[in-house]
């Protein structure tokens, strides 16, 4: 988890979080500075499974989650936002994905509004649809979300380090990944609720088109990463036909 001036919604994500972890799993939480209390907010919650690791200089969410990704010591890494909520089966509806795919991502529902049908949906259907998943990153159409996305240990070297270009959309960073390597799942069910608010680090509204063309020409770039890094890419040690 990323956090940044988390103190109004953190506490109640968290505990969706820790009421789905099992004894030996771990929340690694990384403040990026935030100014406020939410490090201390974190700190207090009375649970040894929480990892907090501290930022000394705001770095932004990107290089955030990829600091917990590193320092996580799990097989399976689980990513999730500050403000959202777990959505009951989660952890065993995608664990369960993860036995074939090596990367997975859910449908996303709203807080507030009912689970189905979801209102950011992916399709169980497209998962083995590469090429296209890849242009539908490029062009923006396919809502893959990082905080319901999740992958496995072994497909680890090729998601960080994260390209240092890449200043946003970590989320498309590892859809990017999990399409080149061929070790994409999507689920069809709602894995999480977002929270939308005004301080959703992804935009709500219309960008500008010099902000459109910054994006499109940054996510070419982390392509080419993708695919120099999907030829490297060895698997698990027995390979899946395909």
């Amino acid at each position: 988890m990323a956090a940044y001036r988390g103190t109004r919604f953190i506490e109640q994500q968290i505990e969706s979080i820790l009421e789905q972890l099992g004894p030996d799993d771990e929340l690694v939480v990384v403040d990026d500075a935030s100014p406020d209390g939410t490090a201390d907010l974190v700190a207090a919650v009375p649970d040894e499974r929480i990892r907090l690791l501290r930022g000394h200089a705001n770095r932004g969410y990107v290089r955030a989650f990829e600091e917990a990704i590193k320092a996580s010591r799990g097989e399976y890494v689980f990513l999730a936002d500050q403000d959202d909520v777990w959505l009951p089966g989660r952890l065993q509806a995608m664990l369960s994905a993860l036995q074939s795919s090596a990367v997975v991502s859910t449908s996303v529902s709203v807080l507030g509004e009912p689970v189905d049908p979801p209102r950011f949906r992916l399709r169980s259907s497209d998962s083995h649809r590469y090429g296209a998943n890849l242009f539908a990153v490029m062009i923006g159409y396919r809502p893959y979300t990082g905080c319901a996305m999740a992958f496995r240990r072994d497909i680890l070297d090729s998601v960080v380090p994260i390209p240092a270009f890449l200043y946003e959309s970590h989320d498309l960073w590892l859809a990017m990944i999990a399409n080149t390597h061929r070790e994409n799942c999507h689920l069809d069910a709602s894995s999480v609720a977002r929270r939308l608010h005004d301080a959703n680090q992804t935009p709500l509204g219309w960008r500008s088109l010099s902000a459109i063309l910054r994006a499109r020409w940054m996510k070419l770039r982390a392509l080419r990463v993708a695919r120099h890094r999907a030829q490297a890419y060895q698997g698990p040690a027995v390979r899946r036909l395909s």
